[in-house]
């Protein structure tokens, strides 16, 4: 082995134990006692409760090609591609995973390889003198075409902003406090015991060592809250209590404050949003769909437009939202009624809110008023069709004007 790479291996192991290695494999942002990385911030519940029903929303949208005139394609071969992105995810996780890695970095960048859709990791992104963005992925360059940079934008048009960069340090804050807690709780309260002597000790004193052992002995035999011991004590001897350094008060309430404001860093004000999903599911959801879906959605369909089509085609993949996937099935009856007072199940549409199966015939497909189930657009709202009774009331009541 030569100098050099004696020299190098010293370099590597002094840099393997100061973590630098872990923090270049792991892409992970360190702090004080946490290493805050894409793996571990989602053990804080609050990150992950509110990626889960971001993420979710994204990946149960249905995804579908348009042409210029907003007309659906049905059988555009994108949509099989996007359905069977690759051999190892379905496109729930696809769009799920898409979702969570844009949330926690701020960008992420989908690659088209055949007929398979992947998301490229190591991607090293910059602009040439020309402003034409190039990727590279272990230092080989990707064609532009067969990659995109989704990125949330920040004040950087060539790097996206996630939580693990504008978050760091509210979940570098939020994760230590929490361990602090967890350890302290996985330890059973962190329970010791101080013993006092109003004597010195002396190695020598055999009856003192005997009577310190034993006193130790049954110290250390508290394992459970529930256990209890007796244990009498001679002159000279006291057991005091250690009390915790670790303040769970104080503890909880930055915890209450600061779990909270993680929120704000996925575009959700985290006090209103689990207020209205107590009281309205539909109103939670709704919240979350306007203020960190529908624009991440946007972005989404932009990239993924310009991935599989050409400017010229003038199709676009759009993701669309049920709404009325978040309205209780009672509501939905309501709504069905409201649209329709008899025959609820007839038109098309009710049929498939409910959970029935569609007709698929002109008169089921059309859009009824409610009052005569006269379709829309073919009712003649004229003076005469306005008018009531018949025609010999009519004129006698003009009469007798």
């Amino acid at each position: 082995m030569g100098i050099r790479d004696s020299f190098s291996n010293w370099l590597y192991g002094i840099a393997e134990k100061r973590g630098w290695v872990e923090d270049v494999y792991a892409q992970s942002i360190r702090y004080g006692g946490v290493f805050v990385n894409e793996q571990n911030v989602l053990s804080s519940s609050d990150v992950y409760e509110l990626m889960q029903d971001i993420s979710n929303q994204i990946a149960l949208a249905d995804i579908v090609v348009e042409d210029n005139r907003g007309k659906e394609i049905d059988d555009d071969p994108v949509l099989k591609y996007l359905k069977n992105p690759n051999n190892y995810l379905t496109q729930f996780e696809f769009m799920k995973l898409m979702t969570n890695s844009y949330l926690l970095n701020g960008e992420v960048f989908p690659i088209r390889d055949g007929d398979q859709i992947h998301l490229a990791s190591n991607v090293y992104a910059e602009l040439d003198n020309r402003l034409v963005e190039h990727f590279k992925i272990n230092g080989i360059e990707i064609p532009p075409f067969m990659i995109r940079h989704v990125k949330n934008i920040g004040t950087s048009h060539l790097k996206g902003v996630g939580i693990l960069d504008i978050g760091k340090n509210t979940l570098s804050g939020v994760m230590n406090a929490e361990k602090v807690l967890t350890e302290k709780y996985k330890k059973g309260g962190l329970l010791a015991f101080m013993l006092k002597l109003d004597a010195h000790i002396n190695p020598s004193n055999a009856a003192q060592s005997k009577f310190i052992k034993a006193i130790l002995d049954q110290l250390e035999g508290i394992d459970e809250s529930r256990t209890i011991k007796m244990i009498p004590l001679g002159k000279g001897y006291a057991i005091d209590a250690l009390e915790s350094p670790i303040d769970d008060d104080k503890i909880l309430a930055y915890l209450n404050v600061y779990k909270k404001d993680l929120g704000k860093f996925l575009g959700v004000n985290v006090d209103t949003y689990t207020s209205l999903i107590k009281i309205d599911v539909e109103k939670g959801m709704m919240y979350l769909h306007n203020k960190a879906v529908k624009h991440i959605m946007k972005n989404f369909s932009e990239h993924l437009t310009a991935l599989f089509f050409d400017k010229s085609s003038g199709k676009t993949i759009k993701f669309k939202i049920n709404i009325l996937d978040f309205v209780p099935y009672s509501t939905k009856t309501n709504i069905g009624y409201n649209i329709v007072r008899t025959g609820i199940t007839s038109p098309d549409n009710v049929a498939e809110m409910l959970g029935f199966p569609k007709q698929n015939t002109p008169e089921t497909q059309a859009i009824y008023i409610s009052n005569d189930l006269t379709e829309i657009g073919k009712k003649k709202a004229t003076d005469d069709s306005l008018k009531g009774g018949d025609d010999n009331s009519k004129e006698k009541g003009n009469e007798s004007i």
